[in-house]
């Protein structure tokens, strides 16, 4: 047992040595006195740009059982994560609400981010084309269940999405013009990867994940990037997704920055391990668009 926790704790370390630092924390470690107090109050000030009312909600619903847990979601997941430079406030709010829908177990969480994403400055109609894509990577079931949290939402906040009009035809084309926008030239790859055993299911890629849903508007290319990269790394088992579509982040115009912040944003939602093996696929992708 004591050379597994061993073996554990050196690969840990691995992983984050070799992980890409593209930009100093603001809040960098700290064992108390002021900056303790400084993580406090940025991680208040994050918190209540998104609802002024988190943190006494946080109180209300935990300083009777685990009151600790309040600080730490204050001052690590908002004054040490949330805050950081590297990803836009809207592009963040994108990230987490693709993710807690994907895992599909937070629904009062994915309700304060998707009320956060309005508060940021997201649209209704960008929120509910971050849950369509989503869909692709989650499933109908994570789909659905993520849209009716999003009705109440935004009944309650009082605003609606636009409804685009029906599009017209052909499904196959679309997918394949979506496909050429984040990765050039794999349409044809897509098709002939499944030849031998599912021929069908590369036509359901390309003609209803790329040109029924990627191929939607709504949102812009770089953020349907962040929500299938945030989505993939949330959910832990799409690593060769992850990867295509951190290649794909790129083409569209995300930085390494951007998408290296996703993946920390992870830590807080998903989990550590999530985020350490996003880090480890990311660290794949920069090598493999450096070798080219």
């Amino acid at each position: 047992m004591r050379n597994v926790l061993f073996l554990c704790l050196a690969l840990a370390m691995l992983v984050y040595s070799h992980a890409p630092v593209l930009a100093a924390s603001p809040n960098p470690p700290t064992h108390g006195g002021a900056m303790e107090s400084q993580r406090m109050t940025t991680g208040r000030e994050q918190l209540a740009r998104l609802n002024p009312k988190a943190e006494a909600a946080l109180h209300a619903a935990l300083d009777d059982i685990a009151p600790d847990m309040v600080e730490m979601v204050v001052a690590f997941g908002y004054g040490d994560i949330h805050a950081r430079p590297g990803l836009a406030a809207q592009d963040r709010q994108v990230a987490t609400i693709a993710a807690l829908a994907a895992l599909g177990n937070a629904e009062p969480q994915l309700s304060f981010h998707i009320d956060g994403g309005l508060t940021a400055g997201l649209s209704p109609q960008e929120i509910v084309e971050t849950l369509y894509v989503t869909t692709v990577f989650a499933g109908f079931p994570a789909g659905l269940n993520a849209l009716s949290v999003a009705r109440r939402v935004f009944e309650a906040r009082g605003v609606r999405p636009d409804i685009p009009a029906p599009r017209t035809g052909d499904r196959r084309a679309r997918g394949l013009a979506a496909v050429e926008i984040s990765s050039k030239g794999v349409g044809q790859k897509v098709l002939d990867s499944l030849a031998d055993i599912a021929p069908d299911m590369a036509g359901f890629i390309l003609d209803f994940s790329y040109g029924d849903v990627i191929s939607r508007p709504g949102l812009s290319a770089r953020r349907k990037e962040i929500a299938m990269v945030a989505a993939a790394m949330a959910r832990g088992t799409m690593r060769p997704q992850l990867k295509v579509h951190a290649h794909a982040g790129l083409q569209v115009g995300l930085s390494r920055q951007e998408l290296t912040e996703v993946a920390m944003q992870m830590a807080g939602y998903a989990g550590f391990p999530a985020s350490l093996n996003a880090l480890a696929a990311l660290r794949e992708v920069f090598a493999e668009a450096d070798a080219k």
